[in-house]
């Protein structure tokens, strides 16, 4: 540089320029971060950067977080970008995003972007902004479309309806960014979705509370189809899951062996289970209801696998409202109901990891038995401030007249939802009765009394987490409190993203759980010592380099004179 400028002389500063200019270019056109962090927050995982690099088309993305948001959006937001950028970095071309405002009309359309995003099932926050001309309403949507030739998903990219993100909600929602934007993509471009069956001939719910359940998880992610057990004579295995939600009729001997030889065939099983009979239309109705055992018949099976769902009720302290007439004038107020627990995930697995509260509604205990083979984990668990109570149960309405006992709310750690994984026995090993063993060849299998491989299934004692409610005639959001619509204390739970995380466990091989599994550590900084420091810290960041550029001034001077001086 020396040497240019002293062959140019007092045309030194255009070969700077140029210089200036090219690094620059150069900057725009390739892009390299260092990822110095512990947990290799900044790194692509190497089934993300598999995914990216195998596109054979363009993946638009559009994210809906721009304009003027409080800090915690536009955090989100950089961080958004940061991450596509990053993903464009190893997919070249066929990774396009745009930041687009939600009011935002469609080209070629009446509709806005916000009325997509709607009836994708995305909902939006309610934000106040204060402006000149008084308060208006601003409905934030931090989310994301990703489009792939005529598909298209949504994206959630912070799964909760709050103003103002927190430091852990934000970390806990970039944690996430890169598993969820992999994971669309790949539904996107996969030709072959995994087959579902959905059982429904033991009184399973197939109406508008399912509605969520089956438009926007079910079918949009798998091949969906409703099954009657007792009219098949085998529960085929091309089927790779089968979802038992919320039956109401017992099940016969016939159906258990069918659905025991589907699991020691290789078949994945989820239940979503109550085993007792409590319901909120008899609670509203009557103001009391008593709950008792549905009978289902599968304590067996079950316990064979390693678990029993115990005839209790969970009550928590940690739980949703309800509205209640507490002094029998009609005047509702908003009030604690702990039959309705919310479990707070404890990230001890690819499927609670990051996670937010999970609501449920009148749920059992469970408990976990010996079981050779069978390796056990925790997904779901109450709080430390919850107890049982035993059945039949009085359930009324007027508990909430009085504030709970909390001695009374002595355990912790109540099981509500199991992972099971291993080499699962049948119930019906060296006890199948002939006729049923005639059936079984007869359809091209034979019977097995044990998993033929390692095999794995989900059990959760509340049929109601992935059921949505109604309000004024229309399915609400998985997770939403139907009771609190409107109401300050609407917000939707993280339901829907514990149940797609449990699908994609049980079913999806792709290995994206690397990217899901990732651990960001928040470092906070500690408030105590930046309000000691304050003082010292800002005469740092503002003398120190107006000092530095000072000395620098002097030393040049020097060196100047020094050089130049006759």
């Amino acid at each position: 540089m020396g040497s240019i400028l002293k062959r140019t002389g007092r045309w030194w500063w255009i070969p700077v320029i140029i210089i200036l200019l090219l690094v620059n270019f150069l900057a725009a056109q390739f892009h390299k971060r260092i990822d110095l962090t512990n947990e290799k927050r900044f790194t692509i995982s190497s089934p993300v950067k598999k995914l990216l690099g195998k596109l054979d088309d363009v993946v638009q993305i559009d994210i809906f977080l721009k304009g003027e948001f409080p800090s915690g959006f536009k955090k989100l937001a950089s961080s958004t970008g940061e991450l596509l950028q990053e993903f464009k970095e190893y997919s070249g071309s066929n990774i396009q995003y745009r930041f687009i405002f939600p009011d935002e009309q469609i080209e070629g359309s009446s509709r806005t972007y916000a009325d997509t995003l709607v009836a994708l099932g995305v909902q939006p926050i309610n934000l106040k902004v204060q402006l000149k001309t008084g308060e208006q309403t601003q409905f934030i949507f931090p989310a994301a479309l990703v489009h792939y030739k005529e598909r298209v998903l949504p994206v959630s990219l912070y799964p909760g309806t709050k103003m103002l993100i927190t430091p852990e909600e934000l970390n806990s929602a970039e944690a996430l960014m890169e598993y969820k934007f992999a994971n669309a993509i790949e539904q996107l471009t996969q030709n072959n979705k995994p087959l579902i069956a959905y059982s429904y001939g033991n009184g399973e719910p197939a109406g508008a509370n399912t509605y969520d359940l089956v438009e926007n998880v079910l079918k949009r992610n798998y091949h969906l189809f409703t099954m009657d057990i007792k009219k098949e004579p085998v529960i085929p295995d091309t089927f790779k899951l089968l979802m038992i939600v919320k039956p109401t009729i017992p099940f016969s001997e016939d159906e258990k062996i069918k659905i025991d030889q589907y699991i020691m065939h290789g078949g994945k099983v989820i239940w979503f289970l109550d085993r007792l009979n409590a319901e909120m239309d008899s609670l509203q109705l009557k103001n009391q209801v008593i709950a008792y055992d549905r009978n289902l018949n599968l304590e067996d099976l079950l316990f064979k696998y390693g678990v029993r769902i115990n005839p209790d009720l969970l009550m928590d302290l940690q739980c949703d409202f309800l509205p209640f007439d507490v002094n029998g004038n009609k005047q509702f107020e908003f009030l604690h109901w702990n039959y309705f627990p919310l479990f707070e995930s404890k990230s001890n697995h690819v499927i609670n990891k990051n996670i937010g509260l999970v609501a449920g509604r009148f749920v059992n205990s469970i408990d976990t038995v010996k079981s050779d083979d069978v390796r056990k984990t925790i997904l779901l668990s109450s709080s430390a401030n919850a107890r049982t109570i035993a059945t039949p149960a009085l359930i009324s309405g007027e508990e909430n007249r009085n504030a709970p006992e909390d001695a009374q709310f002595k355990k912790k750690n109540v099981i509500a939802g199991v992972l099971l994984e291993g080499k699962f026995k049948s119930l019906y090993a060296n006890r199948l009765p002939l006729n049923i063993m005639d059936t079984l060849e007869r359809y091209g299998t034979t019977f097995q009394s044990s998993s033929i491989a390692e095999n794995k299934m989900i059990i959760v004692s509340d049929g109601d987490i992935v059921l949505n409610g109604i309000s004024q005639g229309q399915p609400l959001p998985m997770g939403v409190n139907e009771y609190t619509m409107e109401t300050q204390y609407q917000y939707q739970f993280a339901n829907r993203d514990f149940l797609q995380n449990c699908l994609d466990y049980l079913i999806n091989n792709s290995g994206l759980t690397e990217a899901k599994s990732k651990d960001y550590t928040l470092r906070l900084l500690d408030s105590k010592k930046i309000q000691d420091e304050r003082t010292q810290w800002q005469i740092i960041n503002i003398v120190l380099p107006v000092l530095l550029v000072f000395i620098f001034g002097l030393i040049y001077q020097f060196w100047r004179r020094k050089k130049y001086s006759v």
